[in-house]
């Protein structure tokens, strides 16, 4: 069996003096500010100059809300309520976490299916604007309105016929259970009591982790199309439409960084051409991977390191149960490896290499960190890092199986 190349992400990993820093710190001084490994660090400067980046790039009539569900750590969360414009949240408990940041009511998108009496009712007293997923979502809004004697902030979440393609997650373009389908949005439309309710406008949300560009503009394309044609036929005036996010991140060997500059001279190309259509209506993009993936690491440490019939393990003290993405068990269908490095506990002048797989500590063979990968040579308390681990990795584990202790997370 082949080795695992070394791939564009493994050679890019920046040290200082053959070290990896973090937010100007080396691991040992993390870990000892944590207390012990496993634990996930995110660079918040990282973040920022993500965020001021996209910023400077995108269209003025943009406007950037930040998916809390991408990492929902309540001291990153607070930071991003200071440099972005709003924020979408998926459950009750998000949207606590969203308004105890700071951010304000009207800056506050709760979307996501299968809400219940409880969230729905939460959100109305809240004042946050509800994306509704069904007609059922609808009338239990109007209904709980009635009964609190408030007006539900209420925006319909479209399941477009056109989907994005080549994105990691399709969520539209076929039978979904996100958002109303498209051709039932009219309908609706005309029913509405616009009395009962405060109609803030519509989002469109077609997929995610996508690194075409040219998918992501045809994507835009339809979608502007489609919002200026529903913005047409709403009877009264709306706030905003949300265009949704997509934008990936490079994991995996021949991943390339998403091009943003032609999906930026697109959008400005929108932008004028739908001006009449889209006049005094603020334009959302949602993002939240995109911002934040990036800017995170997660360190487990060797524990033991052993040879089993020709394969030498490094086996750790974090695995699935903290980064169940990394482990390829949250939507790979062929496992890959993120990029992965040996970061040693004293330092070695040697570069000796060797091939390994490198695992945690559950019972269950689907535990592993990097699988036949050639890496420095490695001792027992070196630190194995995973980068690109900013989104979707403590908050998406299964942190409670086999009991194994928690995971640390720093946010510096």
């Amino acid at each position: 069996m082949k080795n695992n190349p070394t791939n564009s992400l493994q050679d890019q990993i920046n040290k200082k003096n053959n070290e990896l820093i973090i937010a100007g710190l080396p691991l040992a001084h993390i870990e000892k500010l944590v207390g012990s490994t496993p634990f996930y660090v995110y660079d918040k400067q990282k973040i920022n100059d993500k965020i001021s980046n996209l910023k400077t790039l995108l269209p003025k009539e943009i406007t950037l809300h930040y998916a809390i569900k991408a990492n929902p750590f309540p001291s990153l969360v607070h930071f991003m309520s200071t440099v972005v414009n709003g924020f979408d949240v998926a459950s009750k408990k998000e949207m606590l976490l969203a308004m105890q940041s700071g951010m304000k009511k009207e800056h506050i998108c709760y979307a996501g299916p299968g809400k219940t009496h409880d969230d729905l009712q939460a959100a109305i007293i809240a004042g946050v604007t509800l994306h509704v997923e069904s007609t059922t979502e609808i009338e239990s809004a109007i209904k709980l309105g009635k009964a609190l004697n408030l007006k539900p902030n209420i925006a319909i979440r479209v399941n477009p016929v056109f989907e994005l393609k080549a994105s990691g997650m399709k969520m539209s373009g076929g039978a979904k259970p996100f958002g109303i389908d498209e051709e039932l949005v009219e309908n609706i439309l005309t029913d509405l009591n616009y009395q009962e309710i405060n109609f803030r406008g519509f989002h469109i949300f077609s997929g995610s982790q996508n690194l075409n560009a040219q998918a992501i503009i045809d994507c835009h394309n339809n979608l502007f199309a489609l919002a200026a044609k529903l913005i047409k036929i709403t009877p009264v005036s709306i706030d905003y439409i949300n265009i949704g996010g997509g934008f990936g991140i490079p994991y995996f060997n021949n991943d390339s960084p998403l091009d943003l500059n032609p999906i930026i001279q697109n959008l400005e190309f929108l932008i004028k051409e739908y001006k009449q259509a889209f006049n005094n209506i603020e334009i959302i993009m949602e993002l939240g991977r995109y911002l934040v993936g990036e800017a995170g690491i997660y360190v487990s440490k060797v524990v033991d390191k052993k040879q089993s019939r020709g394969t030498t393990y490094l086996v750790c003290d974090g695995g699935l149960h903290h980064h169940l993405a990394n482990s390829g068990n949250f939507g790979q269908v062929i496992r890959k490896n993120y990029p992965v490095s040996i970061e040693k506990k004293k330092p070695d002048p040697t570069t000796n290499k060797e091939t390994v797989t490198i695992v945690g500590p559950l019972c269950t063979p689907l535990d592993i960190l990097a699988d036949k990968l050639t890496l420095p040579k490695a001792s027992i308390g070196d630190y194995v890092v995973v980068h690109q681990s900013g989104a979707y990795g403590a908050s998406a584990s299964p942190k409670d199986f086999l009991s194994q202790p928690d995971v640390y997370e720093i946010f510096i």
